[in-house]
């Protein structure tokens, strides 16, 4: 069993906007952001959705953050 949790696009980027992100840009419903240092990543925001277990793991890849650091500011 996994131990990722389920999470909507805009709750994962209140998060990231946390820990110091920004977003630079939208297109459609893919949020660009960005941190200070460099790293960056894009969300996708789908009303009523919740980011696939996959694609939340490449994000945190991206960012550079643990799970247990994604569920700590959650």
């Amino acid at each position: 069993m996994t131990t990722f949790p389920s999470v909507t696009g805009s709750r994962l980027i209140s998060v990231l906007r946390k820990m110091g992100f920004e977003v630079l840009r939208t297109k459609g419903s893919h949020h660009f952001l960005q941190h200070s240092d460099g790293r960056c990543t894009v969300v996708p925001v789908h009303r009523g959705e919740n980011i696939g277990r996959g694609l939340l793991a490449q994000i945190l890849r991206d960012c550079d953050i643990t799970r247990e650091e994604l569920q700590k500011m959650l």
